[in-house]
């Protein structure tokens, strides 16, 4: 049965799923989008010199937000994309230095780092 904490748990897994999910999803759907507007050019020139392409990378950024999003979805290395994600997170910050999109990624970090230390013996989904 649900009690305050395996609901609480759920609620927050699901949240970040979502927005994981979305944004993953996105780059497949408006890739250009993604590219122009997030991808620097140095960046793409320093993803050249592995012969990668700024449209791969964004391909692969979104194949990695949906492996977040599913692993909070399915109960599966949980903690350890919880971890890789606010990493991801943090790089993400430290880029684009303070705006509305860090302030939004501080507030993801702050779920996955709930996510990270949520104590197991109470978790059942």
């Amino acid at each position: 049965m649900f009690n305050s904490t395996n609901a609480s748990y759920l609620a927050l897994k699901l949240g970040l799923a979502g927005v994981f999910l979305w944004f993953g999803i996105d780059k497949f759907v408006h890739p250009a989008y993604w590219l122009s507007a997030w991808v620097p050019g140095w960046f793409q020139i320093f993803l050249a010199k592995f012969n990668l392409s700024g449209l791969q990378f964004v391909y692969i950024n979104g194949i990695f937000e949906m492996l977040v999003g599913l692993s909070l979805l399915a109960n599966i290395f949980t903690k350890f994309f919880a971890a890789v994600g606010i990493i991801f997170l943090a790089v993400l910050m430290f880029e684009y230095g303070l705006t509305e999109t860090t302030i939004r990624n501080i507030g993801l970090a702050g779920a996955l780092f709930a996510i990270l230390f949520w104590p197991s013996a109470r978790r059942r989904f």
